[in-house]
């Protein structure tokens, strides 16, 4: 059984919440609160599998309650609210924060006659429940290794991430220097709306300019280069970006699809990473990075919020290098 913990400002919303989810078999609301501190004491007491919150609590309280949970008792945060079409940048912030996904909501008036909303509020208690969640504190560097291979001429950089990823790679792309010699291509699964104001957060956190590739734009070394959120990212004839739709993909943008490219074009000089995330896409496309001479990497199971993506290019050989975030870092920067 699933126990689920709700927070939200709305005596009316906590109560027919807890009457739709009273529906699954395997979901149990075991407590309800109306503000951080009763919510927070709660949750110790209680010990859910996950908390359910509001986004857009009074005076920042869904900010201060993710971020005493993480310090406290850290736990899964699915983020919940018509903000989180209307205010992305509040729900990047609380993203940065630790909490895990987020979903929104229906007006209030339609909120509980929306099966579908009901069916995906459902659906990600249940895989959320599971994801492992660590206290997110500052870790000492970590020094360089003996074990790991000599450090290669390459030319690109490519990572690839989903559930957890803002926060993976924020602590990866914040420790390379400015003068960074690659060009550094990043695929987030993201919901539309998001990766403006997802950038805009990472470029105050990092060394390097950050922006969306354009179509029909050369990769130049020292910049960051996000996939856009409505199209997967691949390449031309000439090396130029180039934007690509296809039904069969579950995800827009797909990584697996912007790895394949980066395996044709740059083969053996590419160095690519598959960090935290559900599902399997990418390990595939690192697989072929690696057929082709590139350095693949997969993040450790320790370090990620949803041990799937990596998991999954581990198990079939993809990933030449087990890594946590630091190390992942620490061989980047002499890449």
């Amino acid at each position: 059984m699933i126990r689920v913990f709700l927070v939200n400002d709305n005596p009316t919303t906590l109560t027919a919440l807890k009457k739709a989810l009273s529906q699954a078999t395997d979901i149990s609301v075991v407590g309800t609160a109306t503000h951080t501190q009763q919510a927070v004491a709660a949750i110790l007491q209680l010990q859910p599998n996950i908390v359910c919150s509001e986004a857009s609590l009074p005076e920042r309280s869904t900010l201060a309650l993710i971020q005493q949970l993480m310090d406290v008792y850290p736990i899964p945060i699915l983020i919940i609210g018509t903000a989180v079409q209307d205010d992305p940048a509040l729900i990047t912030g609380l993203l940065s924060a630790g909490a895990v996904e987020a979903l929104a909501t229906p007006p209030l008036a339609s909120i509980f006659e929306d099966d579908g909303f009901i069916r995906q509020l459902t659906r990600k208690l249940k895989v959320l429940a599971g994801v492992s969640v660590f206290r997110r504190k500052p870790q000492a560097a970590v020094k360089p290794s003996a074990t790991y291979a000599a450090p290669r001429r390459q030319k690109i950089l490519v990572l690839g991430a989903s559930t957890g990823g803002p926060q993976a790679l924020e602590a990866v792309l914040s420790k390379l220097p400015a003068h960074y010699p690659l060009p550094i291509v990043c695929i987030q699964h993201i919901s539309k709306g998001f990766l403006d104001p997802f950038i805009l957060w990472l470029d105050g956190k990092v060394k390097l300019p950050v922006s969306v590739a354009k179509s029909g734009e050369h990769p130049e070394p020292g910049r960051i280069y996000f996939a856009p959120d409505h199209a997967n990212l691949e390449f031309d004839s000439q090396g130029r970006f180039a934007y690509s739709h296809a039904p069969e993909y579950l995800h827009y943008p797909s990584v697996d699809v912007t790895f394949h490219g980066i395996a044709k074009q740059y083969g053996h000089l590419a160095t690519a990473v598959l960090l935290t995330g559900m599902g399997d896409d990418g390990a595939g496309g690192l697989k072929a990075i690696a057929q082709a001479g590139g350095m693949t990497i997969a993040q450790d199971e320790a370090s990620c919020v949803v041990f799937g993506m990596p998991k999954v290019a581990i198990e079939t050989g993809a990933a030449q290098k087990t890594l946590n975030l630091e190390q992942i870092a620490e061989m980047l920067c002499r890449t």
